[in-house]
């Protein structure tokens, strides 16, 4: 008899992505993507096998999860000659996933999981794994096993959207995306995707330590605390929000900006930009990596108008900053789905969303969702959260509780509901039975009665 439905007894998962949860692999959000997701299917009880570039100097196979996740480090022998990180060496380890990966996955996973009749669900990531599903496919296809596999490939970019043959990679597997905005930019290439969206460990709930956060606003002695974590992109419109700053501190306010880039050469010209509008710029590093070496750091270079924090952030500190800042900004001009306001929210902090991916955002209620480029825009809402601090209480308690529904429990449940109607259509699941509503007589419904307004719109 077949199943009804997917659960972790009769269900193996494969994960394949360039990034994973080794720090050679961790380069952006597809790392802590994939490593959540396949983390949290093994502590729901689903057996998973993620395939990844991994480190070099680690095991090719390791076992996490209590047993339910196998890590597969692939390319190894070529990474080593490339220590810089997964994308290192990047066409050299494309060519070698694409020739081995499918294979395995074949041979070593998907014959011995339908052999035992366990429905297999492979999930595909970027543009790196385009071809290498394809090829999967190819080879269940001439095993006869295609119809045994579901297959999704995600979609969370469009980088390199050029590279993959959207005709082939739509005929062999099911695309999906993070957003309705991703969404509407592949129906511009033909392509229809299923939107499941990006998640967030339900530990991002915790309550912020609220002494730590005062403290932090201590150590900055500002009017306001504005933030801003990102890579140094032009998508991200840093110098959209250093002019905004610049605005506020022409009105008189004492207003810090902690800004948290990456190693892009972007970040040069926003900060010559800041210089240019007056504003005063301090590079911040620390010696130690303790809440308190942080703190100190940040105390130190108080004074200066923009905060250009030069060390890594632990998730920990990163919450009290989303907490205690007055504005996240996370106003990128294209954003498929937007991580960084999802977790402001989760910290109970204000996020100002660009308005692109972040399906989460509503205006006014749980975020600021900024409709232009203009730093005039960050100014007035700024102004306006201060003169009505009610409101700045309403959204950060409407953000947690939008927050708690995007956890990877609950995206997770999303994904299962639509690998399962795809198994249906493939008919390795049946539909379940209606279950009949009981018996009901006519006298245990209550009365309607109906409104004053009911009745003349009915008399007429």
């Amino acid at each position: 008899m077949r199943q009804t439905s997917i659960t972790s007894d009769n269900t193996v998962f494969v994960l394949l992505s360039f990034e994973g949860p080794d720090r050679y692999s961790l380069a952006g959000g597809l790392g802590v993507r994939v490593t959540n997701l396949s983390w949290t299917l093994a502590h729901m009880g689903f057996p998973i096998h993620l395939i990844f570039v991994g480190d070099p100097r680690q095991k090719g196979e390791a076992i996490r999860g209590e047993g339910r996740l196998t890590l597969h480090r692939w390319c190894q022998w070529i990474s080593k000659y490339y220590p810089d990180g997964v994308y290192h060496g990047e066409n050299e380890k494309l060519y070698d996933f694409n020739e081995s990966a499918p294979w395995f996955v074949t041979e070593h996973i998907a014959k011995p999981a339908v052999k035992q009749d366990k429905l297999v669900v492979i999930l595909g990531e970027e543009w790196h794994t385009a071809e290498a599903m394809c090829r999967i496919s190819d080879l269940l296809h001439h095993n006869g096993l295609r119809d045994k596999v579901v297959m999704f490939w995600n979609a969370n970019n469009t980088m390199s959207f050029h590279r993959i043959n959207w005709g082939r990679l739509a005929y062999t597997t099911t695309i999906t995306t993070v957003s309705r905005y991703m969404k509407h930019i592949m129906w511009g290439i033909g392509v229809n995707p299923l939107v499941i969206p990006n998640g967030i460990p339900k530990s991002f709930l915790s309550p912020v330590d609220a002494n730590a956060a005062a403290k932090l606003k201590r150590s900055l002695d500002a009017n306001l605390i504005l933030a801003k974590v990102a890579r140094w992109d032009p998508d991200k419109r840093w110098n959209t929000a250093v002019e905004a700053i610049a605005r506020l501190k022409a009105r008189g306010i004492k207003a810090v900006f902690l800004a948290r880039g990456g190693i892009e050469p972007h970040g040069e010209e926003v900060m010559y930009n800041a210089r240019s509008l007056g504003l005063t710029v301090k590079e911040v590093r620390t010696k130690g990596n303790t809440l308190e070496d942080y703190f100190q750091a940040i105390e130190d270079a108080s004074r200066a108008d923009v905060l250009n924090i030069r060390f890594p952030c632990p998730r920990e500190f990163l919450r009290i900053i989303y907490h205690a800042s007055d504005a996240v900004l996370a106003n990128s001009g294209h954003e498929p789905f937007g991580l960084v306001g999802l977790e402001t929210m989760a910290a109970e902090g204000i996020a100002f969303i660009g308005g692109t991916g972040e399906d989460y955002a509503i205006h006014l209620h749980n975020s600021i969702v900024l409709e232009t480029s203009d730093p005039k825009e960050i100014e007035a809402y700024v102004m306006y959260l201060e003169e009505y601090p009610e409101e700045k209480k309403r959204i950060r308690k409407a953000a947690r509780h939008t927050a708690k529904q995007f956890t990877w429990e609950e995206v997770i449940k999303n994904l299962i509901r639509k690998l399962e109607y795809q198994a249906r259509i493939q008919g390795l699941l049946t539909t379940p039975p209606r279950i009949p509503a009981p018996d009901q007589k006519p006298s245990e419904y209550p009365e309607i009665v109906p409104s004053h307004e009911a009745m003349l719109i009915g008399s007429t």
